[in-house]
């Protein structure tokens, strides 16, 4: 069956201090995170590659990344296609709020592919690196959709402690899991930090205590083509309950599966992995992923040619 890697790459990320962080070069050869996730996701039995950009970031996306990654697929008889993520893309009836600059979040990131992605897919975040065990996992579910089970959709649970930063709190969708291996519910929680042997939620200049061993969302969810549909008609109720003057609410992925867990509507299968998970949320961080790939590289679990 054919299977989409959708990467979710619009984003500058104003943590990072300028640049695009995700075509940051991380790796032995120059390679960037990214380039990971697609050598992951081929290997797994993905066969599309959907990135999703913005317009003004085209140039340098094909440059750095696409269209070296274009010819790699095409070698591999992996399909490439292109989403375009923009502020002003909005149903008919609603207008781009003045002075609004900030996305409008994952949610419409994920629904820019309408059109084009039109198999199962996993959706991914570009600057983080996700290990090959969970591509493994969602791409064996996706393997089971069916079109008289459109609702049934899969995540990659992480372990919290394993994705932490060194340099400053993080976000993450804290996971509650039923006895069946199922998500019950999600809670986007921000500003979790290392605390000692723990982690802990940062409150003002309080630390509450969180389970380090809790089952998290890092964005990468394995969904089928009728979730765009769902985020289509949500996209229309979100905009239509954003308050006047708010020029920061945004459409998230987490909120969304959270909000149809809660009305019964679809299932999440919770595919634990223990690969350790790192990015770029800061610039302090990229020393530390260097090294990372550096150590993945020695111990042979990637070449130092990666493709």
């Amino acid at each position: 069956m054919k299977t989409a890697l959708v990467i979710m790459a619009a984003g500058i990320g104003s943590r990072f201090g300028g640049g695009i962080k995700q075509l940051q070069p991380v790796g032995p050869c120059g390679e960037i995170i990214m380039d990971y996730s697609i050598h992951d996701a081929i290997e797994a039995g993905f066969n599309k590659v959907v990135f999703i950009i913005r317009k003004d970031l085209e140039k340098d996306f094909q440059e750095v990344i696409g269209n070296r990654i274009e010819k790699i697929c095409s070698e591999r008889r992996v399909t490439v296609s292109y989403a375009y993520q923009e502020l002003d893309d909005l149903p008919e009836g609603f207008t781009l709020p003045k002075d609004r600059t900030k996305p409008w979040g994952t949610g419409q990131a994920v629904l820019a592919c309408k059109g084009i992605v039109t198999e199962p897919f996993v959706v991914i975040n570009a600057d983080d690196y996700y290990g090959k065990e969970a591509f493994v996992r969602i791409h064996d579910f996706l393997q089971g959709y069916t079109p008289e089970r459109p609702f049934d959709y899969c995540m990659a649970g992480f372990i919290l402690g394993n994705t932490l930063s060194d340099n400053g709190g993080v976000t993450r969708g804290v996971c509650q899991v039923d006895d069946n291996g199922y998500l019950a519910d999600i809670a986007e929680t921000h500003h979790i930090v290392r605390n000692g042997d723990g982690a802990a939620v940062q409150a003002g200049d309080s630390l509450v205590p969180i389970d380090i061993r809790s089952n998290v969302s890092m964005n990468m969810w394995g969904l089928t083509p009728q979730f765009i549909d769902i985020l289509d008609e949500g996209f229309k109720k979100f905009l239509s309950g954003v308050p006047e003057g708010d020029l920061k609410a945004e459409y998230l992925l987490p909120t969304i599966i959270g909000q149809l867990l809660h009305e019964k509507k679809i299932t999440v299968k919770v595919l634990e992995t223990q690969d350790k998970w790192f990015g770029v949320t800061y610039k302090e961080d990229k020393a530390a992923v260097v090294e990372a790939f550096e150590r993945l590289t020695e111990q042979g679990i990637y070449s130092p040619q990666l493709f």
